[in-house]
């Protein structure tokens, strides 16, 4: 979705022009990325949280030349959505999918003093899901 189609969408649930919801959709745009600029975050409720982060430089590898190079230091933008964001996701993925993803967890450390290899995953007769 683009922001001309934001822009109409809005403009046609609340019954105002799209020339002044446009501007609305802009300035609140500009609010964003002006408070991102001044205070490196913003939150909004019920929707998520956008972060600027610092990103320490690190010396990476050139895929094609295998060369070593210098990656500097740069700030980027992060978003982590709201719990209610998180929820209508997780909502269209059961939809999708069929049935919920469950959570991957890792597994539990063995007891100290009681390691013991761990067993092989059960075999299932079941085929395999598409």
């Amino acid at each position: 979705m683009t922001k001309k189609e934001i822009v109409k969408t809005i403009s046609e649930e609340i019954g105002m022009t799209q020339l002044k919801t446009k501007e609305i959709v802009q300035k609140t745009f500009n609010a964003i990325v002006e408070t991102l600029v001044e205070e490196q975050r913003i939150e909004l409720r019920n929707f998520g949280v956008f972060e600027v982060k610092k990103r320490a430089a690190r010396k990476a590898r050139n895929p094609r030349t295998g060369q070593r190079v210098d990656v500097p230091q740069k700030f980027v933008i992060t978003f982590k959505p709201g719990k209610e964001m998180e929820e209508k996701v997780r909502e269209l993925e059961q939809r999708l999918l069929g049935q919920p993803q469950a959570p991957a967890q890792a597994p539990a450390p063995p007891a100290e003093g009681n390691a013991q290899p761990a067993a092989a995953p059960a075999q299932s007769s079941d085929p395999p899901a598409a």
